[in-house]
């Protein structure tokens, strides 16, 4: 029963729980191409994606699959990109998506020894190929989530709608495993004026090196520590106004075009620039990053600093909402009193996937304890230093109303959104060229896929 439930609500969280997935999922399998199961518009659906989805929904724990469905899912999800791709009102990003591409394709580079133990690896014939593939995917991603926001962005649930769909699917809804609430304080080591001013003076030289006839590119292949576009000579392309950091667009822009800029600082450390081409809002720059990554020394006087603040708690001479205002480092949570979301959006985090950097320090605690200052990293790989609080311990239990109010309300919402979506959908069908391969045949879509389909 539950699991039905789940199938209901799949493609109301469809873009979004597999948007972020596609990449991964389609590239390591490495079989992209293998028959095509249906075409809607100018779309294709392959073989191949379907396949994905159901491995990626048996990994989640769905049961009874059926492949039908996850074809639905897929048509329905094929048939907005194409309905965004007529809408107006999307803003067409594929100078940005591309130049996304290349960066994705440069980060996998970075983790293999070369471009052909890549490619194999990937099952691709070449670069070219292997960027088309990703930029289709992540122009998919981007005009379905469009398309998909236009449609529901006036989605909403009254409390007594709330508890009508509990009183419907309370029989069929999961017990909660054993949860914990959580809040930290997050700090990034900083530098010593000497380390800073070593980076500094490194790009210095290397600024002088290429004023002096060395290339740009050959020095950001030499010393570059973006993985991004270290390999690419540093060079970004179509970058568009907005889209990098406020230090980074700021020196970038007020170059001329081929002026190199002297050292700045942003989040991920220190870059020398070079402007390359500018047109209106979009621009190509190459530039030479040395990261801001702290030393051992840096690291113990952050935890030494935030072990102090945690005594500050402690005593309760500051409560740990208003240390987290002003102390912490992490934008996400320092305005939420620390509270770290759960991946429903909730504040509560399943025990069993809580990292286990956090999980390790939290051992032996109890709701209210505050762990001691410890080093991490963040979610761009960069080292952190952490306190961590437990605000709450939730033992698992069947979902009610008196506990879990807010989960509730965001499964109502997401079937309202389902709703809307399915009613877009289907005033579509009529107009939309669908076919359909025949290995489909007997499905029993929810749509009117079949009556609409041209069989293949």
């Amino acid at each position: 029963m539950i699991n039905k439930l789940k199938i209901t609500f799949l493609f109301g969280i469809f873009i979004i729980l597999f948007g972020a997935n596609s990449l991964n999922a389609q590239l390591k399998q490495g079989d992209l191409v293998d028959g095509i199961a249906a075409v809607i518009g100018d779309e294709i659906v392959l073989e191949s994606d379907v396949n994905e989805q159901m491995n990626y929904a048996k990994q989640q724990g769905t049961t009874n699959i059926d492949k039908c469905e996850f074809l639905e899912n897929l048509l329905n999800n094929k048939l907005l990109v194409y309905e965004a791709r007529k809408d107006t009102l999307i803003e067409n990003r594929s100078a940005a998506i591309k130049e996304q591409a290349n960066g994705k394709y440069q980060q996998l580079l970075s983790q293999f020894p070369d471009e052909k133990t890549m490619l194999a690896a990937y099952k691709f014939r070449n670069g070219y190929e292997m960027k088309n593939a990703i930029e289709k995917i992540d122009t998919d991603q981007y005009y379905a989530q469009a398309k998909y926001q236009r449609i529901t962005e006036k989605a909403d649930v009254t409390p007594n709608e709330v508890t009508d769909f509990y009183n419907m699917y309370k029989t069929q809804l999961p017990e909660i495993k054993d949860e914990v609430s959580l809040s930290q304080i997050m700090m990034y080591p900083k530098l010593t004026e000497s380390h800073k001013e070593d980076l500094i003076n490194r790009l210095k030289k290397i600024k002088k090196d290429i004023e002096g006839g060395e290339s740009f590119e050959s020095q950001a292949r030499i010393y570059s520590e973006d993985p991004g576009s270290a390999s690419n000579g540093g060079l970004m392309k179509n970058i568009s106004k907005g889209q990098m950091v406020k230090p980074f667009e700021a020196a970038a822009l007020n170059l001329q075009e081929g002026e190199i800029s002297d050292p700045i600082e942003s989040e991920f450390g220190y870059h020398i620039i070079q402007l390359v081409r500018k047109a209106g809002k979009i621009y190509d720059a190459r530039h030479i990053l040395l990261m801001a990554t702290p030393t051992d020394e840096e690291i113990k006087t952050a935890k030494v600093k935030l072990d102090s603040i945690r005594g500050l708690i402690s005593s309760g001479k500051i409560t740990f909402k208003d240390a987290a205002f002003r102390f912490s480092d992490d934008k996400r949570t320092k305005f939420n009193a620390g509270v770290i979301p759960g991946s429903d959006g909730s504040s509560k985090i399943e025990r069993e996937s809580v990292p286990g950097t956090i999980s390790y320090e939290l051992a032996g605690l109890n709701k209210g304890d505050i762990t001691n200052a410890f080093d991490d990293k963040d979610e761009r790989d960069r080292k952190v230093v952490k306190i961590i609080k437990i605000e709450d311990v939730i033992p698992s239990h069947q979902i009610t109303l008196e506990t879990d109010y807010d989960r509730i309300k965001q499964m109502a919402l997401n079937k309202r959104r389902s709703e809307m979506v399915e009613k877009f959908v289907n005033s579509k069908l009529p107009t939309t060229f669908i076919s359909i391969d025949g290995r489909y045949n007997d499905c029993a879509f929810k749509g009117n896929w079949k009556k609409d389909a041209i069989k293949k």
